[in-house]
């Protein structure tokens, strides 16, 4: 028996990178697992992936920006597999110049996908775990959600206000059931970061490597999972030293 067995959980984000490992490692613990994102020919290649190791799995194409998109994410899930019981509120994205420089557009953007989607993705869920009378919530933040980093406002803005908003949810529902925390990852080998800037956030990264994509999965089966039963309202952060300087 895995430690997600019969579970069901949605992971937006999906199909790649962090959102993509633990969809691996959360069928490989039993669960059944619905992968979110925009991107449908990667979100599609995922479903196979998984499907061919038996695993049973969904892909749902879906803009986390768009309340009716989100909510149909969730009548989709327990209309294929009949309840919600882990949400990994994962998607995410970024803008990466000086302040004086980033339009209003791309701040409204930024902070659209990666605090208001965060929040209408729990709000659904929020929804599915008080009719099922359990369920466990892990948002993605980022160690730049507890530490400035120039030229990063409204990433760190957006960040800062998950792990925030992880901490009232986590209080608001911790006597029913329902757990709520936060991954906060440091710099990590994925598609999102580019080839050219990869040695050097290795450099500054105490641990002088890159966090992998599985690493971070295992972090999020730990707070999806029973072994974090006494946890809520509070962030995990994995980021090879980082925020310890």
């Amino acid at each position: 028996m895995g430690k997600l067995q019969d579970k069901v959980a949605v992971i937006t984000g999906g199909v790649s990178g962090i959102g993509a490992a633990t969809a691996r490692l959360f069928v490989s613990e039993g669960a059944k697992v619905v992968l979110v994102d925009l991107n449908e020919e990667k979100g599609q290649a995922v479903e196979a992936e998984l499907k061919a190791l038996n695993a049973e799995a969904l892909f749902v194409q879906a803009d986390i920006t768009n309340e009716e998109q989100v909510q149909h994410v969730f009548s989709q899930t327990v209309s294929t597999f009949g309840r919600v019981d882990i949400v990994f509120n994962n998607a995410g994205i970024g803008v990466t110049k000086p302040t004086e420089e980033i339009t209003y557009a791309e701040w409204r953007k930024t902070v659209g996908v990666d605090l208001d989607g965060v929040f209408l993705v729990a709000h659904s869920a929020l929804k599915e775990f008080l009719k099922n009378g359990s369920g466990v919530l892990v948002n993605t933040a980022s160690m730049y959600g507890w530490v400035g980093a120039p030229g990063n406002a409204a990433y760190n803005a957006a960040k800062g206000g998950v792990i925030n908003l992880t901490r009232s949810l986590g209080l608001e529902y911790a006597d029913r059931n329902i757990r709520v925390n936060a991954l906060c990852p440091g710099f990590i080998d994925t598609p999102i970061i580019p080839a050219e800037i990869k040695n050097d956030l290795s450099s500054i990264t105490p641990m002088k490597r890159l966090g992998k994509a599985e690493e971070m999965a295992k972090a999020v089966l730990f707070m999806a999972s029973d072994d974090s039963s006494f946890m809520t309202g509070n962030t995990l952060t994995v980021d090879g030293g980082f925020t310890a300087q």
